[in-house]
């Protein structure tokens, strides 16, 4: 494998690995928030304990995936220099908005959500954790908008050996930017629900003490997946109408329309080969299509089961596959990136820079490589062990939000 396969390899790994914890964390501060505004207005004890056990599972992945997220920026201007040379003027912006977001707004109002517990008015209480998933929301949405530019480049002039910034509403309005948004979104909202109704249906099946706590938690875990996952398939569809030519000649698999692609932008670029790996296209659409047949399989019926309370809590084969399907969107969500990401090819900037061109010349790839596996390795393990911890334990040994911590005594004045 070539130093070019390689850094590419080391981008899909480190961006695949991070966006996992990106998704479940957009999903999970979604029900934490639905779940704490049912208790604020109903001041419903078992909601409030929900929040908080939910709250330390959308914690817990927070922080990790910070982690993650550290590391893939690193790698971003370690390995692809290229790119931030030609093309940093345009989607730097909406990178650097993001880290705002994120690094600044998310994270400060989230601190305030973790120990304003017993200290906040119920209210504001609920305020900091909405505008935890709001700019959670904004900072998906400013991504969106630097991958939709690499997909589909508007808004720009070529100046020389760089882009400068034109049109900043087109670059933000884009919609190969704004349809991707609004599947992902949609997509983590799927994940998220199995995940609760999951690990409440390990509980359920373990005939833990706290049946009616993950008999609700499940309830909201389907009932929220099941609409999400019909959203996703619309947004995806609807995405079709974005999709690169040579994406869409490989995704459908036509030789003559493969050939009729290659064809096109050989006239507009040049000799060389212009479309994609079509086993990696083809085999991540694939993969995401039948996911979803399973999903949409499981989901439908067990919306209709969840209804019917002693189902709810008796009928152990269908806790098994609920658990069963926790991976599932995960593994979805990777296929669909795959198809996105893999589609563009040969191009890092589709049209304007190709990813040969865009790579950090002598950067020694395969040590990195080896260093960022390792490391993201690492993150993924410890987070699965400290959720699978913290989920089997259950809402009794939750530390978020629990009173009777001891106080810092407070400090003696002297003159």
């Amino acid at each position: 494998m070539d130093t070019l396969e390689l850094a590419r390899l080391q981008f899909a790994l480190t961006a695949g690995a991070h966006f996992l914890f990106v998704a479940l964390t957009l999903g999970l501060a979604t029900l934490v928030a639905i779940i704490q505004t049912r208790a604020t207005l109903t001041r419903s004890p078992v909601h409030e304990r929900m929040t908080r056990f939910w709250g330390q599972l959308y914690v817990i992945n927070y922080a990790m995936g910070i982690a993650t997220g550290l590391v893939m920026e690193f790698q971003i201007g370690l390995s692809w220099s290229g790119l931030t040379e030609f093309a940093g003027n345009v989607f730097g912006a909406s990178l650097a908005i993001e880290t705002l977001v994120a690094f600044f707004i998310e994270s400060t109002f989230l601190g305030l959500w973790i120990f304003g517990w017993n200290r906040l008015n119920r209210w504001a209480h609920l305020a900091l954790i909405w505008i935890v998933t709001l700019t959670a929301y904004a900072s998906a949405f400013w991504i969106m908008v630097s991958n939709g530019f690499l997909q589909h480049p508007v808004g720009y002039r070529v100046a020389g050996r760089t882009l400068e910034v034109t049109d900043f509403g087109a670059v933000v309005s884009n919609p190969a930017a704004l349809v991707a948004f609004g599947h992902i979104l949609s997509g983590a909202l799927v994940l998220g629900g199995l995940f609760m109704a999951g690990v409440s249906a390990r509980h359920l099946r373990k005939r833990t003490p706290e049946q009616d706590f993950f008999r609700k938690s499940l309830r909201i875990g389907i009932g929220v997946a099941l609409p999400a996952l019909l959203l996703t398939a619309t947004m995806g569809g609807i995405g079709f109408d974005t999709l690169q030519p040579t994406k869409l000649a490989t995704y459908v698999g036509s030789a003559d329309r493969m050939a009729q692609a290659q064809a096109d932008m050989i006239a507009r670029y040049g000799p060389g080969d212009y479309l994609p790996p079509s086993g990696w296209v083809q085999g991540g659409s694939m993969t995401m299509l039948i996911l979803f047949g399973v999903m949409l399989f499981v989901l439908i019926p067990s919306f209709l089961l969840m209804l019917i309370r002693p189902v709810v809590r008796r009928f152990r084969a269908w806790h098994w596959l609920l658990t069963a399907m926790i991976p599932v969107p995960f593994v979805t969500m990777l296929a669909g990136w795959m198809f996105r990401e893999m589609g563009r090819q040969p191009w890092a900037v589709y049209g304007l820079l190709k990813t040969s061109d865009a790579m950090t010349p002598g950067v020694p790839v395969g040590f990195s490589l080896a260093g960022f596996v390792t490391v993201f390795g690492v993150l993924i393990l410890v987070n699965y062990w400290l959720l699978a911890r913290t989920a089997r334990r259950g809402p009794d040994a939750v530390a978020l939000g629990t009173t009777g911590q001891v106080e810092a005594p407070a400090p003696a004045l002297s003159f």
